[in-house]
């Protein structure tokens, strides 16, 4: 190895030393205002003191009793780490050509996530639910990284694969005659009840979180469709169960009213898209708690893009048949009381653009408030991690973000991050 490759190597060890020991180290945050999520309070001039990565304490700012390194964000309002529960940190994307993921490799998609991972972060999302890659596991290898302390990046909860039927809306279709997929890209395959448990239990003995099941066909699948079911409710249901004897939960890509309904009715956690749900399958949701994460922003973006960049005519006219009911349907949920968590679907559109959604959600239905506690208290609600993180709050995780204006009055505020604190520990900002 050379000098200057040991240099660089000695120089990470060290930064990575160094930003563990100032994670187990006392700061204090003096922020300019601060958000309370649960109750809507705005709170002036308050130092927020934090000690091994979580909150211990939360007061009206005196200068006289901040202890150990101070944050100086008075100019800001600071709200909890945003989290976005539909991403795609771990895999290639945007892209035309359906078989860019089987042109890569395991070293480029490791490269191309971390990537991901940290313009994630540095737009203040320091929590993701990552739900789903080609490359199966590469998703469980991004978040173990991260975790090490080896790339910056989010808090990651990850699906390992898709559980979809042969050739559906969780396979890489549209290519040529004669293309060999190899094995690694089709972990979840799962064609019956049988073949779904075995896949389920194959993903969470290999690390991963949570089970992502295609009930339905796919906006960007070539040969499917959105509307139509590819699992029966007993498949669904296998899967559920499966992944309720240890302990988790399945989230379930579904666009169609009838695949809605049948994920609903075998127990699924969280609706994903949600794009053609009709009136019965919202009051479902309602009655039902079930979540729905609806990645309303995608529309424009592939429409635009996806014609400049010669996406496929399938795809631009399925993404038209798609887009206008989804926010129909959205506003329909908003309005019943649906429990709604944010998520974008990030892999359509470039990364890190996450709070671009924002605006989209109060347009259609939410106050500035409901939008930031979608991806707040009420997406650490989906995951079960309430206790843990999604407010500011003494006792959870010190997971903050500075932004330059009240995103109660301005919602794209939250596209104007000004820092970023992930477990206690400040991020660099480009």
């Amino acid at each position: 190895m050379s000098f200057r490759s040991t240099s660089l190597f000695a120089a990470l060890a060290l930064s990575l030393s160094a930003s563990a020991a100032h994670g187990a180290e006392r700061s204090t945050v003096h922020a300019g205002h601060v958000i309370d999520v649960e109750t809507g309070k705005v709170l002036a001039d308050q130092a927020i003191g934090t000690e091994d990565g979580r909150i211990v304490s939360i007061s009206a700012w005196n200068a006289s009793t901040a202890s150990g390194h101070v944050i100086d964000w008075s100019a800001y309002t600071v709200v909890p780490g945003l989290m976005d529960m539909h991403t795609h940190i771990a895999d290639e994307g945007p892209y035309a050509d359906p078989a860019t993921p089987l042109k890569s490799n395991p070293g480029r998609d490791a490269l191309i996530g971390a990537k991901n991972a940290r313009a994630t972060l540095q737009a203040g999302f320091t929590t993701v639910r990552d739900v789903g890659v080609f490359r199966g596991l590469s998703d469980v290898i991004l978040r173990d990284a991260i975790n090490a302390g080896l790339v910056p990046g989010p808090r990651m909860y990850v699906a390992g694969a898709y559980i979809t039927i042969d050739g559906g809306g969780g396979e890489i279709t549209g290519l040529p005659a004669g293309t060999v997929v190899a094995p690694e890209f089709r972990l979840g395959v799962s064609d019956d009840e049988a073949e779904i448990r075995e896949h389920v239990d194959y993903l969470l003995d290999h690390g991963a979180d949570f089970i992502k099941i295609i009930a339905t066909g796919a906006v960007l699948a070539a040969g499917t469709e959105p509307g139509e079911s590819e699992y029966t409710e007993a498949e669904i249901r296998a899967a559920v169960e499966e992944a309720a004897k240890r302990g988790t939960f399945v989230a379930a890509h579904a666009h169609g009213a009838e695949g809605i309904k049948r994920a609903i009715r075998a127990g699924v956690r969280s609706i994903e898209h949600g794009s053609l749900m009709d009136d019965e399958a919202i009051a479902m949701m309602k009655e039902h708690g079930t979540w729905l994460v609806a990645d309303i922003y995608d529309g424009d973006y592939i429409d635009s893009v996806g014609r400049a960049d010669g996406w496929s005519e399938e795809i631009l006219r399925k993404n038209l048949d798609t887009t206008d009911a989804q926010r129909e349907g959205f506003r329909k949920a908003v309005k019943l009381g649906v429990n709604l968590a944010f998520g974008t679907d990030s892999g359509v559109y470039p990364h890190g653009d996450n709070a671009r959604q924002f605006a989209y959600m109060v347009k259609y239905g939410m106050t500035p408030l409901q939008a930031l506690q979608s991806a707040t208290i009420s997406s650490a609600r989906l995951l079960g991690k309430e206790k843990e993180t999604g407010s500011i709050a003494v006792g959870k995780s010190a997971d903050l973000v500075a932004v330059g204006c009240d995103p109660l009055q301005d919602i794209e505020c939250l596209r104007k991050v000004r820092g970023v604190v992930k477990a206690g520990q400040p991020v660099a900002l480009d």
